[in-house]
């Protein structure tokens, strides 16, 4: 067996004996109590569904009026060409965001919580931008020039998606919101992993805006929020003693030691 297996085993096995113990009562020990961030997500798709679907029906009834949106477009937008096969790309975010979470639970505690309070504080700003501002885009297409799986595919988002609270790209966000643990997780500083989440993290991006789901500026929306919350996130909330990150980066310490840190 070769040594990266060994130490995946390793690591699954540490997982597992970590969290064998969990109960309800010992729910908010020091030991388990980040499992509570996994709240956010049920209540963040609540709030996102409400703002979606609930929101302009209520307006409408108090109001007497439908909810005006903000529509937001540029001239770039005009440029970009409609593009099918980016669906896979897109659809991969749920994997991708799906993935990180149990990862990060399983094999970096310290990950898992600097990822979720990173989506929580993005997350919720957006929200809160989509309440005060509501936005939509109109790029979506009416025709579309072929007929292939990919269309229908697309033709099925379109139908379940609204083009509303678009502004900026929570797509994005949590694109980038996975790739932070490749610069500062434990196991994943291989240029290999790295290359395959940036890469993701581009074509995710694009896909938005070739699928006309999003307009170029919610995609730079969205990067201008992550420059702003990564400092504060990473900086204020989840800071790290020199030593953590030198043993960290130290190969012998990661086979040695149990990743999940409390």
């Amino acid at each position: 067996m070769r040594r990266t297996e060994k130490t995946l085993l390793m690591n699954i096995k540490n997982a597992l004996l970590y969290y064998k113990d969990v109960r309800p009562s010992n729910l908010r020990s020091e030991r388990y109590r980040h499992l509570f961030l996994l709240l956010f997500w049920p209540i963040y798709g609540l709030v996102f569904m409400s703002l979606e679907r609930i929101v302009p029906i209520v307006y409408r009834t108090l109001v007497g009026e439908e909810l005006i949106y903000h529509e937001v477009v540029s001239v770039l937008d005009g440029y970009i060409p409609f593009c099918e096969a980016f669906v896979i790309p897109y659809y991969f975010w749920f994997a991708l965001l799906v993935g990180m979470v149990f990862y990060a639970l399983l094999f970096d505690i310290r990950a898992f919580r600097e990822y979720m309070w990173f989506v929580i504080l993005t997350y919720t700003i957006t929200s809160v931008i989509y309440m005060v501002y509501p936005n939509m885009q109109a790029l979506r297409p009416t025709e579309f020039a072929r007929d292939n799986l990919f269309v229908d595919i697309v033709k099925y988002l379109y139908e379940f998606d609204t083009n509303t609270n678009v502004c900026p790209s929570i797509h994005v966000l949590g694109t980038l919101a996975v790739c932070i643990p490749c610069l500062r997780g434990v196991h994943l500083h291989a240029w290999g992993w790295k290359v395959f989440f940036w890469a993701n993290a581009v074509l995710i991006s694009v896909s938005t805006v070739f699928l006309k789901q999003h307009s170029i500026l919610d995609v730079f929306a969205a990067l201008i929020l992550f420059a702003l919350c990564y400092p504060l996130v990473y900086g204020v909330f989840c800071r790290r003693k020199k030593a953590d990150a030198k043993k960290a980066d130290d190969p012998k310490t990661v086979e040695k030691t149990a990743v999940l840190d409390a």
